[in-house]
């Protein structure tokens, strides 16, 4: 090899040392909003993870209660649950129901669950959320129908 193609850095070299400044910047570019990216898109999948085993367990309890005010009870102790497994807090009004009849837990009537949680853009400071709103609304809803044949409180 001749001593031309060989270059040896120096402290004259006006060069030196430029690649890692290249490899900072890139990393910052590329890496720093990918990291960004795979929490936001974790936070959204613990959500919809959170909102779909809520609404499936409450529309079950809520068919299979005695009565709607127990049976309402329960699934809003199983959607607090849900959501507090996933970090969510405790879903207080994150649950909504509707019936197909009045009451609930009629034989062969729907209930339907429907949960919704926002979820907040991490590292977002209160000062910016506050003029722009930045979460993205996570739901699931599910329909139980109470069994045709189960007891009702009549007379037997």
């Amino acid at each position: 090899m001749s001593h031309a193609l060989i270059r040896r850095i120096t402290a004259d070299d006006p060069e030196a040392g430029s690649a890692v400044i290249e490899f900072l910047g890139l990393v910052l570019v590329l890496l720093v909003p990918l990291v960004y990216l795979v929490l936001v898109l974790g936070r959204l999948e613990a959500a919809t993870f959170a909102v779909e085993g809520a609404a499936r367990e409450s529309a079950r309890v809520l068919s299979a209660a005695d009565d709607d005010d127990s049976g309402l009870a329960r699934a809003q102790v199983v959607t607090g649950l849900a959501l507090e497994d996933q970090g969510f807090g405790d879903g207080a009004d994150a649950l909504r129901v509707t019936c197909e009849a009045d009451p609930c837990v009629t034989p062969d009537a729907a209930v339907t669950a429907v949960v919704q949680v926002r979820v907040p853009l991490p590292f977002v400071p209160s000062f910016v959320r506050s003029v722009v709103p930045l979460e993205v609304p996570v739901s699931s809803s599910r329909t139980a129908v109470v069994d045709r044949y189960r007891e009702t409180g009549g007379d037997g």
